[in-house]
């Protein structure tokens, strides 16, 4: 019953426009408005659908643009030729494209980076994962890492991260068949897990699979708890009732046989969820350090805003606060990322073909602490 009144407060917290002013729901609202501790500017601009960042120990800053190019911000600035433009097979249609990126934790020395990307093969739509190679600000394709991800005009998924210890977690969508999420056989609707070389993990909860956990309908976000190495994630729900969930192994999220607040044994609800509005929660980071330490981030799309949610440590599964920040003051975000110097990074997303572009768009806003 507690769980239930908790996820019914936020979800109408969540869904209120407010501007940097925090929630208790454990006592009431508290609604003076504070000023934002960062130094806001826009550090890119005139961007075409940007996916997904991350930034090497150099101070390079590597993104995704959907239609098919990897970026390099370098002394600030961002460069005039992509790292790679994808040929085909690659494609990109609907909310397919060039998705997920991450830099492997030794990229100084081996210079690999990590990508997920739609193609098309005899007909038929799916994602992969590539290992890419950088030499001077140029890459080119290393390895396949794990292919044929059922694929579509929605429903792709695509994030994809390195976890605290070093194993590749990867985010697919149902590829608009939803009972796909249930067959543990499919790569479809699951968070997927494998080892930096494309093998799959000893310890995976299913035996010689990639699969971490099923049942998602369309996840596109996943962060760690810094100090409890916890996983959280994301997901897109139908319409409405768009989910945080923490994940854990081997575990049954539910979709299609479930979503929101509805139960049935053997699958998880989630930690948070939205109700009847729509936030489209996408990339998601835990924050390490600075003003908003300890707060977990989520780029809202339709929601037009981020979250901003303080979880119990020592119950992981209880919200103590949770907020909206930047109301439609950037329209659609993407993703949220954090820098080792705790600046954080905000990914728009307005010319998705879901957006009204603003004079500008895309932009990569960073927020630099005070």
């Amino acid at each position: 019953m507690w769980k239930k009144w908790m996820v019914c407060v936020l979800t109408l917290i969540l869904s209120m426009p407010i501007v940097a002013c925090e929630v208790n729901p454990a006592t009431e609202s508290q609604p003076a408005q504070q000023s934002l501790p960062y130094r806001m500017e826009v550090l890119a601009d005139q961007l075409d659908v940007p996916w997904a960042m991350d930034i090497a120990s150099d101070g390079r800053i590597f993104f995704t643009e959907r239609p098919g190019r990897i970026r390099v911000i370098q002394s600030g600035k961002l460069l005039p030729e992509p790292l790679i433009l994808f040929p085909a097979p690659f494609v990109s249609e609907g909310e397919g494209g060039l998705l997920g990126l991450v830099l492997d934790p030794d990229f100084a020395n081996n210079h690999y980076l990590y990508v997920y990307h739609t193609y098309k093969e005899g007909g038929a739509t799916y994602n992969r994962v590539l290992r890419l190679r950088e030499t001077n600000n140029a890459a080119q394709i290393d390895k396949v890492l794990l292919n044929k991800i059922p694929g579509s005009s929605i429903h792709n998924g695509g994030r994809i991260k390195i976890s605290p210890d070093q194993r590749l977690y990867i985010t697919t969508g149902d590829a608009h068949v939803p009972m796909l999420a249930q067959d543990r056989a499919s790569l479809a609707g699951k968070i997927l897990r494998i080892n930096l070389d494309g093998s799959i993990p000893a310890d995976n909860p299913f035996s010689g699979s990639p699969v971490y956990s099923y049942g998602h309908r369309n996840p596109q976000g996943i962060a760690w708890h810094p100090a409890t190495g916890i996983l959280y994630s994301s997901e897109h729900g139908q319409t409405a009732q768009d989910e945080i969930n923490r994940i854990e192994p081997g575990a049954n999220y539910g979709w299609p046989v479930i979503s929101g607040e509805q139960q049935k044994e053997g699958m998880k609800t989630p930690l948070l969820q939205s109700g009847d509005t729509t936030w489209a929660p996408s990339g998601m980071t835990y924050v390490s350090k600075g003003p908003w330490s300890g707060q977990l981030l989520v780029a809202n799309l339709r929601g037009k805003q981020l979250q901003k949610i303080s979880l119990d440590s020592t119950r992981p599964d209880t919200v103590l606060k949770a907020a909206a920040l930047f109301p439609d003051e950037f329209g659609r975000l993407r993703d949220v990322v954090e820098g080792k110097d705790g600046t954080l990074y905000l990914l728009t997303s307005n010319r998705d073909g879901r957006g009204d572009p603003r004079e500008g768009d895309d932009k990569i806003i960073r927020l630099v602490p005070i």
